[in-house]
């Protein structure tokens, strides 16, 4: 079976696409370590880069492992940056593929989706399955136990490559021998291996087993973090959300990642999927339903999903979004109070608090930002921002230059690539 569009690698192309994922990786990474060592000689790394993996001899580089505390605890494992630029060539070529075999109501990683939109979902199926809140109605909420820890990497790869097969004939603009090879390098590189630690060992006290690639079982488990990891997320369980839209004919459902919400008039039906839904999960796919998170109300009681508490006329910002809020608030707070803020601390206050805001403002939530920014803010912040609406932050004088725009760059990335190929030839 043919599987490649080419006969040779089109080296030009792929080339292209590499510097168009380089973009893509360093935005809103440009100021970090690994990218402004990459940066420097870009265009020779790229070309490396490019060489490395038409040859089949790329090897990831080692991972940074390191506990988030915010929102949550959690283990992440940031790729190296020239991975990272890999994994971004992997979802440029693969997610349009996939993109077409998802459900409507999968909310993660997902252009024009995301966590408003799920939200925005969610609460429409409340209305709509409650004939707007008059007809009694139920929600039933599940979560999977430390999904991305329990992910069984060959299956996964199996569901990569057989959907991958079936599109063999679509007019696809990638090297699907090459894909595989890449996918199969991202899926099977254990980051465990030969990783950096960054912090304390005493970060990773109160972490559940389950939710640490240092416990997962043999092949199994992807690291958070990498763009790769939410895409696969995606396709893991694709078929689970066809299982519950078709097969099961359930029209109120949605999921993120591993959260998922059934909105059903019948509480006692709602009863009865939990077995079913358990049963699929631990023989398909080999997940198991975390038996503490299993939520079944009536809609009068509302139901929090991704950081919100959707009721009735209302969605609410949950205690823990309002405690991560001050708690951003007060670390900005000492810095102030300890020295002048550098740039780069301003630039830090003013993405960190837009981000917030820009959560917040979705949602009926202006007196808690007014009061939050009034109370607790420093006053020292106001001789270089002002609150606009108390939605956004707003510099009062510039920080930071302006960056060349995409498609400019792209313009140079095809011109250093006519050059090279001159002067080569």
């Amino acid at each position: 079976m043919q599987l490649s569009l080419f006969n040779t690698y089109n080296r030009d192309q792929i080339l292209t696409d590499l510097f168009k994922a380089y973009y893509d990786a360093r935005r809103n990474k440009r100021n970090t370590i690994n990218a402004i060592k990459f940066e420097v000689n870009y265009e020779s790394n790229l070309f490396m880069l490019c060489d490395e993996i038409l040859s089949h001899n790329y090897n990831l580089s080692p991972s940074i492992c390191f506990i988030n505390f915010n929102p949550v605890q959690r283990e992440i494992f940031a790729a190296d940056f020239r991975d990272r630029v890999i994994h971004h060539l992997i979802f440029n070529y693969i997610s349009p593929v996939f993109e077409k075999t998802f459900i409507h109501d999968s909310y993660s990683c997902r252009k024009q989706k995301g966590t408003h939109y799920g939200i925005k979902r969610i609460d429409k199926f409340i209305r709509s399955c409650s004939q707007n809140y008059k007809q009694d109605s139920y929600i039933l909420k599940m979560d999977i136990k430390g999904y991305f820890m329990a992910m069984n990497r060959r299956l996964l790869y199996e569901k990569v490559v057989n959907e991958l097969n079936k599109n063999e004939k679509m007019k696809i603009s990638f090297d699907l021998l090459l894909i595989f090879y890449l996918v199969e390098k991202v899926i099977f590189n254990d980051p465990t291996k030969n990783c950096i630690i960054k912090g304390k060992k005493s970060d990773w006290k109160g972490l559940p087993k389950t939710k640490s690639l240092f416990y997962a079982d043999k092949d199994c488990g992807l690291p958070i973090g990498n763009l790769t990891s939410q895409l696969f997320g995606n396709v893991y369980m694709n078929e689970f959300d066809h299982f519950i839209k078709h097969d099961m004919g359930i029209r109120y459902y949605g999921r993120y990642v591993d959260d998922f919400v059934i909105v059903h008039q019948n509480k006692d039906y709602l009863k009865s999927l939990i077995p079913k839904i358990r049963n699929y999960l631990q023989q398909e796919l080999h997940l198991e339903l975390h038996p503490q998170k299993i939520y079944l109300q009536h809609f009068s009681k509302g139901v929090k999903f991704l950081g919100t508490v959707i009721k009735p006329n209302r969605i609410y910002i949950a205690n823990r979004t309002k405690g991560n809020f001050y708690q951003a608030i007060q670390k900005h707070n000492r810095i102030a109070r300890d020295h002048k803020p550098t740039k780069e601390e301003q630039a830090a206050f003013l993405s960190s608090m837009n981000s917030y805001l820009g959560i917040m403002m979705h949602y009926k939530t202006y007196r808690l930002r007014k009061r939050m920014i009034r109370k607790h803010l420093s006053g020292w912040w106001e001789n270089y921002f002002y609150a606009k609406g108390y939605s956004k932050f707003v510099a009062k004088r510039k920080i930071v230059a302006r960056p060349l725009g995409k498609s400019q760059l792209l313009q140079n990335a095809r011109e250093n690539i006519e050059v090279v190929r001159l002067l080569l030839s």
